[in-house]
């Protein structure tokens, strides 16, 4: 990472923990009240090919035992209706400004990728992972409802696992690649905007 795009994320995410704590507050309070605790959700991820991290989100599922594979069909029960409300705003990651502030994210790149997918496809993310991993980017805005659609066909968590490990991972890396070779400051701003204005669309 650039000393400038770090300079970027620390500026812009101490900015919005000022101005938005008391949002987070707020909606901290609304899920204790209707969902109960935990109140976040901790999830391993990568941010490199040997360097995992704890990605914080807020809870917008219920809580079972062994929790593991992306969302797909499968989960869908799981998702409660103030997960639901948060998923489709992406207040869910109000948390990740954490990570953005510890360096394990940036608001613009590749999203951090589970462990066993690394594993998987260890030359795909050799490539992906040399970027910072992102909040956003470009496959989050063009590849997030197509895979999406894909997913919530899955009924098990072995067919999650298969269409996102066989046609998922690549086409986003195509995309993250695509970011990769054409990153640049300006680039970035226009990520984060598209990012906001689809959050408004969908309000």
């Amino acid at each position: 990472m650039t000393w400038h795009k770090r300079l970027f994320d620390l500026f812009f995410a101490t900015l919005l923990v000022l101005g938005l704590g008391p949002i987070l507050l707020g909606l901290l309070l609304w899920l204790l009240l209707k969902e109960g605790r935990p109140l976040f959700y901790v999830a391993p991820r990568m941010k490199g090919v040997d360097q995992p991290f704890s990605l914080w989100k807020l809870r917008t599922m219920t809580v079972v035992e062994a929790d593991t594979g992306v969302s797909g069909g499968d989960k869908a029960s799981r998702v409660t209706k103030t997960g639901a409300w948060l998923r489709g705003r992406r207040l869910d990651e109000f948390p990740q400004l954490w990570n953005i502030l510890k360096g394990d994210l940036s608001f613009v790149g590749p999203r951090p990728p589970l462990r066993q997918y690394v594993e998987r496809h260890p030359e795909i993310y050799a490539q992906v992972l040399a970027s910072r991993p992102g909040v956003t980017g470009l496959a989050s805005i063009v590849y997030h409802k197509h895979e999406a659609a894909l997913l919530e066909r899955c009924q098990t968590p072995a067919e999650t696992d298969a269409i996102y490990s066989r046609v998922c991972v690549p086409a986003k890396a195509r995309l993250d690649l695509i970011y990769q070779r054409n990153q640049n400051m300006c680039y970035d701003f226009d990520l984060v905007f598209q990012t906001i204005g689809n959050i408004f669309r969908r309000g």
